[in-house]
């Protein structure tokens, strides 16, 4: 563990437990101020994560995301969320943590080492060439996460290795390589701060970019949000409003001749296309709204 920097210790909270809570809180702020920073020095590499991503799922490709402990759960936190915020069906960009559904709510920790596991989980769900594979290890070591780049590696699949230490082993499987060192935690070991914090970043950037190249978002809106609240409803009117530059009434009126299809309504909100047609060119834009309008209003 000794060339882990995120096993060492940190030498500016050596007397933390001395601290009032204040001190404790503004020593905490000054260590996270690094995170930001270390992303930016990963952003080509975390790139090319997103261009691979979107190539396979271009393809019907999925993306399985990889991790124990800490780097488990944000994985699950990250893919649950895509799905109301861009409708990506949860097959398609699948969590898999060590220990399975029972480690988001217990400490199962121990299941890290389980080699095997992370395998039998991806032949479960019949991983293949198609596919492509993140690995989120904190140290970049865990066994349970190697096993599963490993066996992404040998079905030819894209995989990302995502880690807080340079020269991860994890690293030296995967097709690229995301190593943030965001240096010593305030308290040693505790990847779930500063390297967790900067797992959570990165996670964020690979499936909101791939949604984006995708075609799930256009200009800056969450066009393809599930509307399944009062508060969604609302946003949902607002956005063809706005957007297809309609009135209150014209707005609802086009979500309801739309099956509360947000794209579809949209792109008759501006072109004045019949339903039949909306639907038509979303679907040979293969789902991009823009490139949708583009085409058709030439």
């Amino acid at each position: 563990m000794s060339n882990r920097i995120t096993e060492t210790s940190n030498k500016k909270s050596l007397a933390i437990d001395e601290m009032n809570s204040l001190e404790i809180v503004s020593l905490m702020n000054t260590e996270d101020a690094v995170i930001a920073p270390a992303v930016r020095g990963s952003l080509p590499d975390i790139a090319k994560g997103i261009d691979g991503i979107t190539e396979a799922m271009n393809k019907g490709g999925r993306c399985f995301v990889v991790g124990a402990g800490t780097s488990g759960r944000l994985a699950v936190v990250d893919a649950i969320e895509l799905i109301p915020t861009f409708s990506i069906r949860l097959e398609r960009w699948q969590p898999i943590i060590a220990g399975g559904e029972k480690a988001m709510w217990a400490s199962l920790e121990q299941d890290e080492d389980k080699e095997n596991a992370s395998v039998e989980e991806l032949e479960a769900h019949s991983f293949g060439p198609d596919d492509c594979l993140i690995g989120v290890s904190a140290s970049g070591s865990t066994p349970f996460v190697l096993s599963a780049l490993q066996y992404g590696k040998k079905k030819a699949a894209f995989t990302i290795a995502v880690s807080s230490n340079h020269g991860a082993k994890a690293s030296s499987i995967a097709d690229v390589s995301i190593e943030v060192e965001t240096g010593p935690e305030v308290i040693r070991g505790s990847t779930r701060l500063k390297s967790g914090t900067a797992q959570k970043m990165i996670l964020n950037m690979l499936s909101t970019g791939t949604m984006v190249k995708l075609g799930r978002v256009y200009k800056n809106e969450m066009v393809d949000m599930q509307i399944i609240n009062k508060k969604l409803v609302g946003r949902a009117v607002e956005m063809v409003m706005e957007l297809a530059s309609v009135d209150y009434g014209e707005a609802e009126r086009l979500l309801r001749e739309t099956d509360q299809n947000l794209k579809a309504a949209i792109f008759i909100g501006i072109t004045g296309a019949t339903k039949k047609v909306a639907f038509e060119e979303l679907n040979k834009s293969k789902g991009h709204l823009k490139k949708a309008l583009k085409t058709y209003l030439g």
